[in-house]
């Protein structure tokens, strides 16, 4: 199963620049160093949200699961990366109560 309205995904720009590529996050400052060695950067991020629709998107779906907010959708799969080299990464997205549209919640190297 594909996510529900794949095609209106919503990906921040905020999350990626902001959180997914922000060395200095106190929290995902490794995970953001770890995708700049594989060619994505905070002048680049535009490549990231390419990849992780272009990628992710197309997949099945690993893991829904239920929440207060909405219900997630979980799913595993490599990026190819500027670099030319595969990253196996979980995206986690969400399609909260009231909307039908996902938007991305996460991006975890697996």
């Amino acid at each position: 199963m594909k996510i529900p309205n794949s095609d209106r995904a919503v990906i921040e720009a905020s999350k990626l620049t902001e959180y997914l590529l922000n060395t200095e996050h106190k929290r995902v400052g490794a995970k953001a160093k770890l995708l700049i060695q594989f060619g994505y950067s905070i002048e680049n991020w535009q490549q990231l949200e390419t990849d992780i629709r272009r990628f992710h998107l197309t997949e099945d779906v690993n893991l829904i699961t239920e929440t207060a907010y909405g219900t997630r959708y979980q799913i595993s799969a490599n990026l190819i990366t500027p670099v030319e080299r595969l990253l196996f990464v979980k995206a986690v997205w969400q399609i909260d109560i009231n909307t039908d549209f996902p938007r991305l919640i996460t991006l975890v190297p697996d």
